[in-house]
């Protein structure tokens, strides 16, 4: 029997082994979004162990270790590191077809050259290979960037942060580019008027400038807006439960502004127009420095209360939103475009049903001389798996222009991570392959197919993103 995680793993006939083997593996990775942390960088971490490395933070193992009935203590508890990592262990041979299976093993193979599967039998054996391997100069955190031929990646930062580590990043001579990107959700969460004016606090103190109006909070947010852009930043990123266009003044924004500056609470009604001006001039800013702007929609966030309290944000309590999005967003996207302030924008859902509506919607507003203006994102978080990327793939083919596509992304904290693009190259070259073996593309324009796979392996977001 073939080891698991063997050369030829997912690509099903020899088209999709060309495509892959000949294209798609020699790319370099533009991680274009994700959630590492800047300092772990810049300090080049050494991770202790492989618990650390990558049970830490990782809310999706979290949620799986929780639905095998794991208690807490062994998930973000006081359970030694040993023990988290063998409950681990037993936990994911009950993940087979969940995408933590394959991720878990192509990760143990590329980065650890480990070939075995993981089980209760072999998790002490696992363990030690892979902390004998983080102990070794390469395995730090810049080396494992290096070992997955990790070209650029852009981190998650909020306007009030120092992005030191990225000066000190800059300066290190490190091969990787690694740059902000600006992620500006705070300033626009303006239901908890305590917790929003303590932000405010922190933004006035980043900007060294009072904010006491709207138009104060506006040139707060140009001045570290300009800042991100001389720091090398070059895409913002917005979290929304839903879009937002409702209709409002200017004086309305100043009133709603000067309310929740005041310590009171909003209206539902206030807070929509508030947030729909506050979005529509955090755009007008991305347009005027040539950024592109990403837009996530759909997730409700923090749903069980009772561990939000316990455990702040970001802790695997986050599920699929139903808010509808085809009529806001539209408008959201037209009030840019008729004030000829529409930057480069990249659309990504969290609900399926989503799917076709911001494919759809992306072709309301392209243009030329850009290519791919408006365009619909890789498959994120619980799309984010063979089904879910299939199923991007096959409707961008549909609606769009597949061969535009600017590809994958980890969205993740780990630096384990980057196997998750060789993930998304299998799929890829699968999917052509098996359209190339049935005839549905010809096998004369291989060469094509195959400069497409290195297009949107790496070649597209370079030219995008201007990287």
């Amino acid at each position: 029997m073939s080891k698991f995680i063997g050369e030829d793993f997912m690509l099903e006939n020899d088209a999709a082994r060309e495509l892959y083997h000949e294209h798609a593996a020699r790319m370099p990775i533009i991680d274009y979004h994700c959630h590492l942390v800047p300092q772990m960088i810049a300090e080049n971490r050494r991770f202790g162990n492989i618990t650390e490395a990558w049970l830490g933070g990782d809310h999706y193992k979290w949620r799986a270790m929780r639905a095998n009935g794991v208690e807490e203590a062994y998930i973000t508890g006081d359970k030694s590191d040993w023990e988290k990592f063998e409950k681990w262990a037993e936990t994911l041979p009950y993940a087979m077809r969940n995408p933590l299976y394959h991720w878990t093993h192509l990760e143990l193979a590329r980065i650890f050259g480990i070939d075995e599967v993981l089980s209760p039998r072999t998790a002490r054996e696992i363990y030690e290979a892979c902390n004998a391997r983080l102990a070794e100069p390469g395995f730090r955190a810049q080396g494992l960037m290096t070992r997955c031929n990790v070209e650029v990646v852009c981190t998650t930062d909020d306007p009030v942060d120092s992005l030191e580590y990225h000066r000190c990043i800059a300066e290190s001579g490190f091969g990787t580019k690694v740059l902000p990107a600006w992620r500006p959700d705070k300033a626009t969460a303006v239901s908890d008027p305590e917790a929003y004016n303590a932000y405010l606090d922190r933004l006035e103190a980043a900007a060294d400038m009072s904010i006491g109006t709207y138009e104060e909070l506006l040139d707060a947010l140009h001045v570290r807006h300009d800042f991100f852009d001389r720091m090398g930043c070059r895409l913002s990123d917005h979290g929304l439960g839903g879009f937002v266009a409702a209709d409002y003044t200017e004086s309305d924004l100043m009133q709603i502004f000067a309310k929740v500056r005041g310590g009171t609470a909003l209206t539902a009604g206030e807070t929509a127009k508030f947030q729909s001006g506050l979005l529509f001039d955090l755009a007008l800013m991305d347009d005027e420095s040539g950024w592109t702007q990403q837009y996530h929609v759909g997730a409700i966030r923090n749903n069980n209360s009772r561990m939000f309290d316990r455990l702040g944000p970001d802790a695997g309590y986050d599920s699929i939103g139903e808010e509808p999005c085809a009529a806001a967003g539209n408008r959201f996207l037209d009030r840019l475009a008729r004030a000829g302030k529409l930057s480069k924008t990249i659309l990504y859902n969290l609900h399926p049903k989503d799917t076709e509506v911001l494919i759809t919607m992306a072709g309301n507003f392209n243009e030329g001389p850009t290519v791919g203006k408006v365009q619909y994102g890789a498959a994120w978080w619980f799309l984010d798996q063979e089904d879910g990327m299939t199923k991007q793939l096959n409707a961008l083919s549909s609606l769009g222009l597949l061969g535009r596509f600017v590809g994958m992304l980890t969205d993740s904290r780990s630096f384990l991570s980057y196997p998750r693009h060789e993930y998304f190259r299998r799929i890829l070259c699968n999917l052509l392959g098996r359209d190339v073996e049935s005839g549905r593309l010809p096998c004369s324009e291989m060469a094509w197919i195959g400069r497409m796979v290195e297009d949107i392996s790496y070649h597209n977001a370079k030219n995008y993103f201007g990287f």
